[in-house]
């Protein structure tokens, strides 16, 4: 009989301890979430955030054409892509469809090729026909402007430079778009 009570009390006492240590998880998940929120906020007006502003660049397209932030017009989507990232080469067919069903065409779309330039070739074939594209370093001018931290990011700028919109992915960009 003791051997059944000392049985009870320590399979309550792991009962127990495996209760407090799921409220520290729900806790922690809480402090995230609110973390996630303010980093998301609308409120925000730093660069790389909705409703922040984008910085000032100057960069040439692949083509030749010149573009910065007092030259975008209307609204304008900018992605950022990197040809080293397995992400950005599997996504990339969706965001040029979308990119091809935008109101103003090429013109209203800016995708900017991060990294290695010879690895650059067979994305920059598949995007100069939906976009202005602009090949650039890590840190290049654009990406510092944006405040790029992620390939892919996706970006919906108005003529005055300010974020409409941000999202990793073009999914996300939609649905944010549409609310």
């Amino acid at each position: 009989m003791s051997l059944l009570v000392t049985g009870m009390i320590l399979v309550g006492a792991l009962c127990l301890f495996d209760l407090v240590l799921t409220l520290g998880v729900v806790r922690r998940l809480r402090e995230h979430t609110t973390q996630l929120q303010s980093l998301l906020s609308h409120g925000d007006r730093s660069p790389g955030r909705a409703g922040g502003d984008v910085g000032d660049f100057l960069a040439t397209t692949v083509d030749g054409e010149q573009v910065s932030r007092d030259l975008l017009t209307g609204e304008t989507l900018v992605a950022f892509f990197s040809p080293g990232c397995t992400t950005c080469r599997e996504t990339l067919p969706e965001f040029v469809e979308f990119a091809r069903a935008l109101p103003g065409g090429r013109r209203q779309v800016l995708a900017v090729l991060a990294g290695d330039r010879e690895d650059s070739d067979e994305m920059v074939r598949t995007l100069t026909p939906v976009a202005r594209v602009a090949l650039e370093d890590f840190d290049g001018e654009l990406s510092r402007a944006f405040a790029v931290d992620a390939f892919p990011s996706h970006y919906v700028v108005d003529s005055t430079g300010a974020l409409l919109a941000t999202a990793p992915d073009v999914a996300l960009l939609r649905a944010t778009r549409a609310a």
